[in-house]
């Protein structure tokens, strides 16, 4: 990059354009408040066109540019259609995900599908997508959201640990692939977050207070708590940060201990 007068600059995201899948709500959303403060025109996606442009208007608020699409990553077409319909793609950010919490030995096909679909399937599908895209240009940052489960698991999360798992050995062969032609791509592993996802933990009082006394920061982290690593891939800062895992969990992962949350 050369020499750099002002080291400020590398979080400077003008003039890129971002599209944040799941900015609907949660992590994404901030994300997508977080990427446009930066100086990004963010297109945020989501099923529902009217939610994913709920939190364009309050980037837009702000003095910001954004716009909204309707997209279910689940859909290949629709995947292919929306990516490849961008005037200008520089920074990718895709965090959809579902859990299903039982025993491998209780979850049903149908369920075993519904996450393989959506959290693995459908990631591959954007990921293929975005890739071509960023490597015809020579450019671009890939930025997917994986878990902590990818590397630790507990009982009823098999599933949902294995596409997170998945997902991360996705991100690192795609960053082996597409390194030579100038993109990057990354995972960020979140820790216990207060998200949708998370409501039926935060309503079992004593499962929550578990999970906050798991990390080394004895709490649940909020969404607005991962946009700091976001922009950090996102930008030039992270110029030469590819195939990583970027934990963002509290100290979960290195501090010992389990809990069995019931089933």
């Amino acid at each position: 990059m050369g020499d750099i007068e002002d080291y400020r600059t590398l979080f400077d995201l003008g003039g890129r354009r971002a599209l944040v899948i799941g900015g609907a709500s949660g992590i994404g959303a901030e994300t997508s408040l977080g990427l446009a403060d930066h100086g990004a025109f963010v297109t945020v996606a989501d099923l529902s066109h009217a939610a994913a442009d709920a939190t364009a208007a309050r980037i837009r608020e702000r003095g910001r540019r954004a716009d909204a699409v309707a997209l279910d990553i689940t859909d290949e077409a629709a995947v292919e259609r929306v990516i490849g319909g961008l005037d200008a793609l520089d920074v990718l950010v895709c965090s959809p995900a579902v859990n299903v919490r039982k025993p491998l030995l209780s979850l049903s096909t149908s369920e075993f599908d519904r996450v393989i679909d959506l959290n693995l399937r459908g990631s591959f599908f954007v990921m293929r997508a975005a890739g071509r895209r960023m490597a015809a240009q020579g450019s671009g940052s890939i930025v997917f959201f994986s878990s902590i489960r990818a590397q630790v698991v507990e009982p009823g999360q098999g599933v949902y640990a294995a596409t997170k798992a998945g997902t991360l050995q996705l991100i690192r062969a795609l960053a082996a692939e597409l390194g030579p032609l100038g993109v990057r791509a990354n995972a960020i592993a979140p820790g216990v977050v207060e998200t949708p996802l998370t409501a039926p933990i935060k309503a079992d009082p004593d499962w929550y207070r578990a999970y906050a006394e798991r990390s080394a920061l004895g709490r649940w982290a909020q969404p607005s708590e991962l946009v700091g690593a976001v922009v950090f891939l996102a930008s030039d800062a992270a110029s030469f940060v590819t195939g990583s895992l970027l934990l963002v969990d509290g100290g979960w992962t290195a501090v010992d201990g389990r809990f069995a949350p019931p089933l």
